[in-house]
């Protein structure tokens, strides 16, 4: 029996280390897989870096090309009104063909001629919305965006000359500003969904954002922290903007990514929940299948004493009567009591036993008494009564001594039928502790929770279901515990009942 239990125990630890080895390949597979789409967002946001770079200098160049463009459009203003200035200084003599050609050559420049009491004379090269004005103080706030030159006819007359750069110049400016803004846009809503910070050379006003949770945004020491971890994460990139100046580009995986990382773990620990569940629910089948066999043995046997102590009992009555020696009757009628009572022991198995309040010590005086004489004389029992005279506590007796059987008989069988049994029982704070020890070959520690499963004895002959029922009779019935309290290999081993107290 016990070479089945070891058996079993070997085949429990190849499976356990088998399904180690699965865990250990799927989350060497899922690891392996997490890290090469890993290493392809990284391939992916270092080309998104690069671009990133390589667009900001487009922009830049864009802009540096449009301030020319804007540069050369103001210088044609300025020449413009110098050239109009010049014709009317110019004396009526002087070759003013040069200036007059600046003049009807402006095609681009925005110029208004009024005269000294702002009315409009002429317009070149603005809106309709101007042109159709009458009076220069209908522009309102718009005059603002106008230079203007004074020019004097007579010495009471003359004309206010209004000019501003060309449209051609708002219009890049137009340009200039979507394509900046186009650009952080495409920064920060990104394909690769990126979370992106940008920030100007502070690195901490916040110029633009994406993928980024907005209360961390709001709050200062969760976005100082954040950039922290994305610069911890990959160094940020260094941009330098003409409007914005020197910006950077904090950025980090992608929140895709960093749940993936998690997803082996949580497939463990789904395969790992399932299969505890399975075990678990394996076992109760097993063992509310093994306790119908036991409930169903113990109540067959019962039944199959009955008749037998029946006739017992009634040959011992007529024993008496044939003046047999009556120590003969008496110790007959004994054991026909014992056999009654262990027909009531398994009669009770399987039904949920009455615990009655029931003094243990002559319940032990009295067993230790009965099984000295039925024991190899060189074998001895010895209680230790303890000082009072009364322990009430809950028990079933037929029971509790069918546990106190048990551990006698497996002291006895320990000792090979020569050694001393101690019975003592020992108070706690909320317990009574019956502590029964023999001088027998001891249990090794790797075997002293095997010798309470079913099938387990080291005896040749027998069903190893003695301890078995006495760890569930103490167990399950009377709520206490029975285990090993000590054991010495070749000195000895102490059993320990532990009872709840009234």
């Amino acid at each position: 029996m016990a070479g089945n239990i070891l058996y079993k125990s070997h085949w429990r630890w190849l499976l356990f280390i088998s399904a180690l080895l699965v865990f250990v390949f799927i989350l060497y597979y899922s690891s392996k897989l997490i890290n090469n789409i890993a290493q392809e967002e990284r391939q992916r946001i270092e080309i998104w870096a690069g671009a990133i770079t390589y667009k900001a200098q487009i922009v830049n160049e864009t802009e540096h090309f449009f301030n020319s463009i804007r540069m050369e459009e103001g210088n044609h203003a300025a020449l413009l009104a110098k050239a109009i200035k010049r014709v009317t200084e110019a004396d009526l003599d002087e070759d003013l063909t040069f200036y007059q050609d600046i003049i009807t050559s402006n095609s681009t420049v925005p110029t208004i001629i009024a005269n000294m009491r702002g009315d409009i004379d002429a317009v070149v090269n603005v809106p309709d919305s101007i042109a159709k004005m009458r009076n220069i103080r209908e522009l309102g706030d718009e005059r603002s965006e106008f230079d203007s030159l004074k020019l004097t006819y007579y010495a009471n007359d003359y004309v206010t000359i209004y000019y501003k750069e060309s449209q051609i110049y708002y219009d890049l400016h137009t340009v200039i500003d979507n394509l900046l803004q186009s650009f952080f846009q495409e920064t920060v809503i990104n394909s690769a969904s990126v979370p992106v910070i940008i920030t100007d050379s502070t690195r901490e006003n916040v110029i633009n954002a994406g993928n980024i949770d907005s209360a961390i945004l709001s709050s200062p020491a969760a976005l100082s922290e954040k950039l922290g971890s994305m610069k911890n994460s990959n160094d940020p990139i260094e941009l330098d903007m003409l409007d914005q100046g020197r910006c950077y580009v904090f950025y980090e995986e992608s929140s895709v990514l960093k749940q993936l990382r998690y997803f082996p773990f949580i497939e463990l620990g789904i395969i790992l929940i399932f299969i505890i569940i399975a075990y678990l629910l394996f076992s109760v089948s097993r063992k509310s299948e093994q306790n119908r066999v036991w409930v169903g043995m113990s109540k067959e046997t019962a039944h199959q004493l009955g008749t037998p102590i029946s006739s017992l009992m009634a040959w011992t009555e007529l024993l008496k009567e044939m003046d047999v020696d009556p120590s003969v009757s008496t110790e007959i009628g004994k054991d026909v009591h014992r056999l009654e009572t262990i027909a009531q022991r398994f009669s009770k198995i399987g039904s949920a036993p009455v615990l009655e309040p029931t003094n243990i010590i002559p319940i032990i005086e009295e067993f230790t008494s009965y099984m000295q004489s039925r024991i190899p004389s060189l074998v001895s029992i010895k209680f230790n009564k303890p000082e009072v005279d009364s322990i009430c506590l809950p028990i079933n007796r037929y029971l509790f001594e069918w546990v106190i059987e048990n551990l006698i008989k497996n002291a006895v069988d320990a000792m090979d039928g020569q050694g001393a049994i101690n019975i003592d029982i020992v108070e706690e704070s909320k317990n009574y502790c019956i502590d029964i020890a023999d001088t027998g070959k001891g249990v090794p520690s790797k075997l002293q929770k095997q010798i309470f499963k079913p099938g387990y004895t080291s005896k040749s002959r027998g069903w190893g279901l003695g301890l078995t029922l006495a760890k569930r009779i103490i167990n399950e019935y009377h709520k206490g515990k029975l285990f090993v309290k000590s054991s010495v290999v070749g000195h000895g081993t102490v059993m320990r009942i532990q009872l709840k107290k009234q």
